[in-house]
């Protein structure tokens, strides 16, 4: 039987799943779990717990076990999708994904060979290589080979009794004996209801921003910021002339844009976070600025139906296809690609924090890790949050 080109990557990567890489699952630790009727795995604590889909690996729900609301502050597309009578895509975008190798739409060559959009990480199963918990710490490592651009991703997640942080140590190996350019981003992202419309805000560690520049053709929403404009964060160019602080969704909503962030090379990490006030509820991420220096915004903010927003730290400035990538090579001086060496690894390392704030609480100013502590400040109401965050990265 002749296989078809376009079948021989899911079927090598489907039995490497089956064959290769044990499947370990240590209930106290990681459990068996449903996120919208599909099998998810539920990494927990005493404090939290993290679903994540062994297809696609995408990280799904993030939950307080003492929340009564059960508040998820991550996108939810599927729910979007039913709500909206669309049918749901598995295997897609959902929650937070990781794009590797690729962030953005493909070239038609590309296209012709089988690799999606945003690479192909997202698409395939992730095989569950170990589980469980040693000491106060649960562990779930998964790994996925990607057979068109011949790399291999392997992720641990991280948590640790006593605290609400979430380590993430991702490890992406060449099987390839010659030196190249890579792109990949962590595609954070949040949703409704947690995405309110001027309620909720985003806030970001210190860097340089600008614009995307406008493509041509119809767009499903309107822009409201000027195209390929440097600004300083948060005040944005708008197509009026004006400036728009952009730490809140707009009320009411009706627009879509990109923002391209270099964040500050001095420092060893960079923050976002996204904070709602009024349910007293913020989600953080801190990742390592050598691993992944640019964020991208992405603002999905439709009229009617639920708002998405991408907080995606990578290693380029916005979601372009690979040869428009390369080919640009910089913005601010600095790389859009990271070098992946001759049958060699590379890291990305970040964690998730997600926590309740204080009363009068308005948004993060800075953020300190050191001691085994996070020290998370608001200076304009003077509030400060202290996490236990013992692990290292």
């Amino acid at each position: 039987m002749k296989l078809s080109p376009t079948l021989v990557p899911t079927l090598f990567a489907t039995l490497w799943l089956m064959v290769l890489v044990p499947k370990l699952i240590a209930a106290e630790a990681v459990r068996e779990g449903d996120f919208h009727g599909r099998r998810s795995l539920v990494a927990s604590n005493d404090k939290l717990e993290l679903s994540v889909l062994p297809l696609g690996g995408a990280m799904v729900q993030l939950l307080l076990h003492d929340d009564a609301g059960k508040m998820n502050p991550m996108w939810d597309s599927f729910r979007a999708a039913k709500e909206e009578g669309r049918p749901r895509r598995w295997g897609s975008s959902v929650g937070h994904f990781v794009c590797v190798d690729g962030f953005g739409p493909v070239s038609e060559d590309e296209k012709r060979a089988g690799l999606p959009g945003h690479g192909e990480a997202h698409t395939l199963p992730w095989a569950t290589k170990s589980s469980g918990k040693k000491g106060k710490v649960s562990h779930l490592t998964q790994a996925v080979v990607l057979p068109r651009t011949r790399e291999r991703l392997t992720r641990t997640i991280r948590l640790a009794d006593g605290e609400q942080v979430v380590y993430v140590n991702n490890t992406l190996d060449s099987l390839l004996g010659f030196d190249r350019p890579i792109c990949w981003a962590e595609h954070a992202t949040i949703g409704s209801p947690f995405l309110e419309a001027g309620v909720t805000v985003v806030d970001l560690s210190k860097n340089r921003a600008m614009t995307r520049p406008h493509e041509k053709g119809p767009r499903a929403l309107p822009h409201r910021l000027t195209s390929g404009e440097e600004f300083t964060w948060p005040m944005a160019p708008t197509l009026d002339g004006g400036k728009v602080d952009l730490r809140a969704a707009p009320a009411p909503p009706n627009s879509g844009d990109h923002t391209g962030h270099l964040m500050d090379p001095e420092r060893e990490y960079a923050f976002a976070t996204a904070l709602h006030p009024k349910k007293r509820l913020l989600l953080g991420y801190l990742f390592k600025t050598s691993d992944f220096p640019w964020l991208q915004i992405w603002e999905n903010y439709p009229a009617q139906g639920m708002m998405a927003r991408g907080m995606e730290f990578g290693t380029q400035a916005f979601d372009l296809p690979r040869r428009q990538v390369i080919t640009e090579g910089k913005i601010f001086g600095q790389n859009l690609f990271r070098w992946l060496p001759a049958h060699s690894s590379i890291q990305g390392r970040f964690l998730i924090f997600w926590t309740r704030t204080p009363q009068s609480f308005q948004g993060v100013d800075e953020i300190e890790w050191k001691n085994g502590k996070l020290h998370i400040e608001d200076r304009l109401s003077g509030k400060r949050i202290t996490l236990k965050a013992s692990l290292s990265l």
